[in-house]
């Protein structure tokens, strides 16, 4: 399943600071509410994922910001795994500010590791063929 329906959602006011743009340390938190919403698409949500004892901690987070995202305005975030080896993932992100009239506001990536409870690497084409398959399906090569 390559391609994901973009997360979109409007600009809270408790995420923006004095000048009613959107605070930098809060679009780590849409990119984590992206990749939730990636998941659920995909089939198998991070619940799932976790009840079978696989976690996905975050390794590294980039960010460029382009564009101010404003309190109400309305953004779309664009997900891509962009790298998988059935240990470690790479996401991609592209956002949007729909308000501004589709202006890119920011690009990110985060890397990832899946690990069990005890977060240890797994490598899940032997340990969990549907979770590998997940992420492999989803994954873009441009």
């Amino acid at each position: 399943m390559a391609g994901f329906t973009p997360y979109t959602r409007a600009a809270y006011y408790y995420e923006t600071d004095k000048m009613s743009i959107v605070h930098h340390s809060n679009y780590v938190r849409w990119l984590e509410e992206t990749r939730v919403d990636m998941l659920s698409q995909s089939g198998y949500p991070f619940e799932k994922m976790e009840a079978e004892g696989v976690l996905i901690p975050v390794l590294e987070v980039s960010i460029q910001y382009r564009y101010p995202v404003r309190f109400g305005d309305t953004f779309k975030v664009v997900p891509k795994v962009t790298a998988f080896n059935g240990c470690k993932i790479t996401v991609s992100y592209e956002i949007y500010n729909l308000t501004a009239g589709n202006k890119l506001s920011a690009t990110a990536t985060t890397k990832h590791c899946l690990t069990d409870t005890q977060m240890r690497p797994i490598r899940s084409q032997k340990t969990h063929p549907e979770i590998f398959k997940v992420f492999n399906d989803a994954l873009v090569t441009e």
